[in-house]
């Protein structure tokens, strides 16, 4: 990890936190291979991030003296509607488009999308967490996303979807779309990404009559974790 995130329930004091994560506790011994003295980059969960100075590390904790100066990458600003992947991709992918920096994500249910991946056990807001908070570190980034689940298509497009498109620019990203995907824009955006399988024409047809405009990424056909990185790097 490149931050060890902690809450203010971590805190002993304003200078002093102490971590007794097994998980964190043993990448500190095992990975990191940190002593006392060591000075390692720590960030406060929806704050600041800086550094800390490893005072004990043992089976029970670590502690460490902080000083947070930093403040968090800046956001992108898109509002990200993701066709819910496979349970095995969907790990992945949080954790991808959160060290990227998106701050505002809906999984979607379209119809390629199997019924039963929303009964996954990835799905579980502990697990889901578990990704979000690895994207932030591996990142050094303090903001967690805000995470929507839509499990009807059709409800959303029609009843919630239209409030939040004011002001932005609306891309649905899809093979054969006639337009390139643009680059480097500093509007912001909400972007539509299907599920393996691609929208199916009706969706295109609703996103479209919303304002959507098609876009592509060539004539290659990419997993979802691999379109959605690159899409978010070309758009910003």
């Amino acid at each position: 990890m490149n931050l060890i995130l902690f809450d203010d329930r971590d805190r002993l004091d304003t200078r002093h936190v102490r971590l007794s994560d097994p998980e964190r506790l043993r990448h500190l011994r095992d990975v990191q291979r940190a002593e006392p003295g060591d000075e390692l980059s720590v960030g406060l969960l929806g704050g600041r991030w800086g550094r800390g100075r490893l005072l004990s590390l043992d089976a029970a904790g670590a502690v460490f003296e902080i000083h947070l100066d930093r403040d968090p990458p800046a956001p992108l600003p898109v509002h990200l509607l993701l066709a819910l992947p496979r349970p095995r991709m969907l790990a992945r992918t949080l954790e991808h488009v959160t060290a990227l920096g998106v701050k505002r994500l809906t999984l979607l249910h379209t119809r390629r999308v199997e019924k039963s991946y929303w009964q996954s056990p990835e799905l579980r807001p502990e697990k889901i967490r578990h990704h979000l908070l690895l994207g932030l570190e591996q990142a050094r980034d303090t903001q967690l996303p805000h995470l929507d689940f839509e499990p009807r298509f059709k409800p959303f497009i029609e009843d919630r979807l239209p409030g939040q498109l004011a002001g932005r620019r609306a891309l649905i990203a899809h093979p054969g779309m006639a337009e390139t995907c643009p680059r480097g824009l500093a509007e912001p955006v909400t972007l539509a990404v299907g599920p393996e399988g691609g929208f199916i024409p009706y969706e295109v047809e609703r996103l479209q009559a919303l304002g959507f405009t098609g876009v592509h990424l060539g004539e290659r056909i990419l997993r979802v974790e691999t379109a959605v990185t690159a899409l978010l790097a070309r758009l910003f």
